[in-house]
């Protein structure tokens, strides 16, 4: 018989009274003695876990360290703390799991070595600093979040108004000079010449106002201002306003193929929305198209929805870039030395994708690109 069971009634006595749960073993590592907190820390009746081995309590993969760690300890029989930074586990006796912290303390009583381990269960507290880490990394990730886009935020704001910078300087200046040269040409035989500035200072005031349009459009998409008005319209017409206003940009050479079989053609979208895609598709077919090539306006309709393309011979869009080339203020690396914002193609994807329609394309560099326009049909 155990000392500690002869002596039951002082043991409990002694450790009723604490809040820890204890387990006393031998150099057995044998349990001679538990307290009611102990048992029910890990589920077992009174005097149930005595002379049962200290194993039975700690999970599995834990049993040979922790056997050397025991023996180790209870030689140099001195008072500390187990763990020791790392976490530690208790099993109860229907084999759950739970974090504990552990006090070993060596003793003899009557001759004989004893380890009196005070146990503590931690899982409220884990749970909690588990808890408290985890609020601390996601508010960490939010706050690098907020620095990351208020970073971008910036740098985008420097590469508009850089931007706005160039893109309006270099139009004012073609418009300054050719309103210079006109005031010179005073006689009737040089009608040619006035009419080939005249033409230049159209053209630039329309891409400017192509620019301050779809600068306003930014502000309007980023704001949640953009109200649409979804009507019925006939597509030749809008068509051909947008093709008419093109055919002043077309260099030298250049022609737009008109789409056929469109004359019937009634829709219901929002027509000021198809008006600036189509158009700054059109006009970047241009832009980006060498003279004496086509560029073609292709219409097909189908059971659910209606597609107009937009197919030019031009400089294409090398495939490294192709990925960003709905992001706003990109530009394609063969393309840095044309004017142009970045702009046009990210407004007209957003635009037409809160109508539920589709912006996509497909390019080869050198060969041209066809951009699509698909437009949900009411059926």
């Amino acid at each position: 018989m155990h000392v500690f069971q002869k002596n039951s009634n002082i043991f409990h006595l002694l450790s009723e009274g604490v809040s820890e749960g204890i387990i006393v073993v031998n150099t057995k590592q044998q349990i001679v003695a538990t307290n009611s907190s102990a048992n029910e820390m890990f589920g077992y009746e009174k005097e149930e876990l005595l002379d049962k081995s200290i194993d039975t309590v700690i999970p599995k993969r834990y049993h040979t360290d922790h056997n050397k760690h025991v023996d180790k300890f209870i030689l140099k029989s001195e008072k500390r703390s187990m763990g020791q930074g790392r976490e530690l586990y208790g099993v109860k006796k229907n084999g759950q799991e739970f974090p504990v912290e552990a006090g070993l303390n060596p003793f003899k009583l009557y001759g004989s070595t004893y380890v009196m381990a005070l146990i503590t269960d931690i899982t409220e507290r884990k749970n909690y600093t588990e808890n408290l880490e985890r609020i601390v990394q996601e508010r960490t990730k939010q706050l690098t979040e907020a620095l990351a886009k208020e970073k971008e935020l910036s740098e985008l704001k420097t590469r508009f108004l850089s931007l706005v910078s160039h893109e309006f300087k270099t139009p004012l200046s073609s418009i300054l000079t050719s309103v210079t040269l006109l005031g010179k040409y005073t006689k009737t035989d040089e009608q040619k010449k006035r009419d080939k500035h005249v033409n230049t200072i159209r053209n630039k005031v329309m891409y400017l106002d192509t620019i301050l349009n779809d600068f306003l459009s930014i502000e309007r998409l980023d704001s949640g201002k953009m109200h649409y008005k979804l009507e019925e319209f006939p597509l030749s017409k809008l068509v051909n306003e947008v093709i008419y206003d093109a055919n002043m940009l077309l260099k030298p050479g250049q022609q737009i193929k008109y789409p056929e079989n469109i004359d019937d053609l009634i829709i219901k979208f929002d027509e000021k929305t198809l008006e600036l895609g189509l158009s700054n598709l059109i006009y970047n077919a241009i832009k980006y198209s060498p003279e004496d090539t086509t560029i073609e306006v292709i219409v097909n309709r189908k059971t659910t929805n209606l597609e107009i393309c937009v197919k030019d011979e031009g400089i294409g869009i090398p495939k490294k870039d192709q990925k960003h080339i709905f992001d706003r203020y990109f530009r394609a690396e063969n393309a840095l030395l044309t004017q142009g914002t970045g702009i046009g193609l990210n407004i007209a994807k957003q635009h037409l994708k809160n109508l539920d329609a589709t912006l996509d394309f497909s390019s080869v560099e050198n060969q041209g690109s066809t951009f699509t326009i698909t437009i949900p049909l009411e059926i």
